[in-house]
């Protein structure tokens, strides 16, 4: 009777680990009314809700065109999802880069209020890049866990740095900052130290005519003090072909970005430390331990150990092609990764296999992964352990 009792606690926990790390489809493209979904970003909210957000592409998988913000949400950690709810429709053009934080020490909202910032573009990216179109920052927000929504901000003037007259004549900034994108992810809150409050958006933008490497292409960050009222643009990351990026916070102030190499001749992430809250940069550098095949990553804060932050990190860790989807763990605020939690690999060598993520904390040693699978097909979460 014990042996028979024993076996089956045995696979009833290996059931339970199985449920646990089994992929769940959020978005699936031809449904909802959206031929293709794209881009993914998840948050957790003071409720335990999770909200994921996701590019909605009407016709087709293109980045630009008829593309909307929608979104799902999860009340039992991430095993069902909501039907789709649509929380940004530019038109018939492109919304996009959504970036999702909540605001947890604003005074005037103390149940918390969400940010989702995202951009809008009436161009191609080639064609922004060439000065034939622009792209404008944006963001809108709710006080009810993301039932309903504001009505948009425009923050163009305060976080990019256009050089486009013929569409607004007060975008005659000398940057001539033309491609523009938020991090594709979830942004972040210091919630320690001097800083503590300050919302921090990662995002890129190209400078001036296109160069065949992508060296127009550059890091940066934005942030608000101010709950949103006003914007502050950070220092450029001086690494040429700085693209997608995001930012954690580290111990003392510091924050992290951690960054797509566009111009792929060093098929690593490029990071760069600030030791002011992401105003400047003291050190930029190639993690060669992040292996990245030009390619979108995300970083998660998941806590401390002996006074250091331990970060998470997912990304296609495969220096030619989007497949091998892993998270790593470091517990010495990324100077090592200690941990490695294989997420998704093609079985078959499918092109495009795994690609974009975003992270979530979703336990005390668990991380939900909401990632891009099986060729753009779908977007699906994943719980991961990790020690």
């Amino acid at each position: 009777m014990f042996r028979l009792l024993l076996t089956f606690t045995l696979f009833c926990a290996a059931l339970q680990v199985q449920a646990q790390t089994a992929d769940v489809p959020v978005f699936s493209s031809g449904a909802e009314g959206h031929k293709s979904y794209r881009i993914p970003a998840i948050i957790d909210l003071p409720n335990g809700d999770l909200l994921a957000f996701a590019e909605g592409r009407v016709h087709g998988a293109a980045d630009f065109g008829d593309v909307n913000i929608v979104m799902k949400r999860s009340s039992d950690k991430g095993k069902t999802w909501s039907l789709l709810q649509t929380v940004v429709d530019y038109d018939t053009l492109q919304a996009g880069n959504a970036a999702p934080v909540v605001d947890l020490t604003d005074p005037a909202y103390p149940k918390g209020r969400i940010f989702l910032f995202y951009n809008t573009g009436n161009a191609h990216e080639y064609e922004v890049r060439s000065a034939k179109g622009y792209r404008e920052a944006w963001y809108i927000t709710s006080t009810d866990n993301g039932q309903t929504w504001s009505e948009p901000v425009n923050i163009t003037m305060q976080v990019h740095r256009p050089n486009m007259p013929a569409a607004n004549p007060a975008y005659t900034f000398k940057e001539d900052w033309r491609a523009y994108a938020n991090t594709p992810g979830h942004a972040i809150q210091f919630a320690n130290g001097k800083y503590k409050g300050r919302i921090y958006v990662a995002a890129n933008h190209s400078e001036g005519k296109p160069k065949n490497t992508a060296e127009d292409y550059f890091a940066h960050g934005y942030y608000t003090d101010d709950h949103g009222k006003t914007f502050k643009i950070s220092q450029t990351v001086p690494e040429p072909g700085g693209n997608e990026a995001m930012a954690v916070e580290l111990t003392n102030g510091r924050l992290m970005m951690n960054i797509r190499n566009q111009q792929g001749d060093v098929r690593a992430r490029i990071i760069s430390i600030s030791s002011d809250g992401g105003a400047t940069w003291d050190t930029t550098y190639f993690d060669k331990q992040l292996p990245d095949p030009v390619n979108q990553g995300s970083i998660l804060a998941l806590g401390k150990k002996r006074g250091k932050t331990i970060l998470a990190f997912c990304n296609a860790a495969d220096p030619q092609r989007r497949d091998n989807l892993t998270l790593r763990i470091s517990y010495d605020e990324g100077k090592t990764w200690a941990e490695q939690h294989l997420v998704a690999k093609s079985p078959n060598n499918e092109k495009d296999y795994a690609a974009y993520s975003d992270l979530v904390k979703v336990g005390k040693k668990d991380v939900g992964v909401l990632y891009e699978k099986n060729g753009y097909q779908e977007i699906v979460f994943k719980v991961v352990k990790w020690r």
